[in-house]
């Protein structure tokens, strides 16, 4: 999985200036007292992290930073990113120091399992579509500070990402549309000032989609509509444009919303509501 952070840093910065603020709160300034209590200082084992349950792994490159970011830099990565795996899989293995590898535990296990619960969240939507030329497609719901990260595991899920951030691309949503005084003067604006962006416009009605229909938009997001309605707003566009379906959608009629002819299924669940996949760490000693 790359992680392409966007602000000017580059991915270890940012990845770290994470990793650091997690190690930071565990320790709370002090040290980790059961370990430095029963462990001697020189020991050394090997950590396993191993699924307890069957899914889509991703964020292995962020528990492998975790693990250096503590000194322990033998490390097998036995699993790649975006495959699905039975449950019992060893997914990466490291040598090290005993107590750094159960200082990185927790970090590292928080960062892989709500990563692989997005990728596998997502690899069950995008087969509940199979079939069809849809899309399922993340939106900016994402923990802060984990954007780039969560979208990188939509994709090792087998999912798309729409704009990471608000200078990426125009969202022109409803209230823009009332801000700005109607739906076709908001986009007027947006291109004028921004002239080599893309732009999305938000309809949740069929005038408001004729009207923007002449202006030629890259994309039309049609927001709480019933999968007939998409269908009918497929048929009207007649290939224009591309279409995006929000709201409303869940796995139940997903692929009915997807057999409507729509493009993309905009679904904010992949990145707020993905359970953690269930991984844990094994400790061998002997090593």
């Amino acid at each position: 999985m790359e992680y392409n952070f966007r602000s000017g840093e580059t991915m270890s910065e940012s990845l770290n200036k994470l990793i650091e603020l997690a190690i930071a709160e565990d320790l709370d300034g002090g040290v980790d007292i059961t370990s430095n209590a029963t462990i001697p200082a020189d020991q050394a084992s090997v950590a396993q992290f191993v699924n307890r349950q069957p899914g889509v792994v991703a964020g292995t490159s962020v528990a492998i930073a975790v693990l250096n970011f503590v000194g322990v830099t033998n490390i097998s990565l036995l699993v790649a990113d975006g495959h699905l795996v039975p449950a019992g899989t060893v997914i990466l293995e490291a040598r090290g120091n005993t107590r750094a590898l159960l200082l990185a535990e927790r970090t590292a296990l928080n960062f892989l399992t709500h990563l692989s619960g997005i990728a596998t969240e997502t690899r069950t939507w995008v087969e509940a579509v199979t079939g069809t030329h849809c899309q399922i497609r993340d939106t900016r719901k994402t923990t802060p500070g984990w954007r780039v990260l969560e979208k990188a595991a939509v994709r090792a899920g087998g999912g798309t990402s729409h704009r990471f951030s608000l200078s990426d691309a125009a969202l022109i949503k409803d209230n823009h549309i009332v801000a700005a005084g109607g739906v076709l003067k908001a986009f007027q604006l947006v291109r004028k000032q921004f002239p080599d962006k893309e732009i999305e416009v938000e309809v949740d009605n069929f005038e408001q989609l004729h009207e923007v229909l002449s202006a030629k938009p890259d994309l039309i997001l049609l927001d709480n509509m019933s999968p007939e309605l998409c269908k009918e707003a497929v048929a009207m566009v007649a290939g224009r444009v591309k279409l995006e379906a929000s709201g409303g959608i869940t796995l139940a009629n997903a692929l009915q919303y997807a057999k409507s002819g729509v493009d993309y299924l905009a679904v904010g669940a992949l990145t707020h509501s993905a359970k953690a996949l269930d991984i844990g760490l094994d400790l061998k000693m002997g090593i």
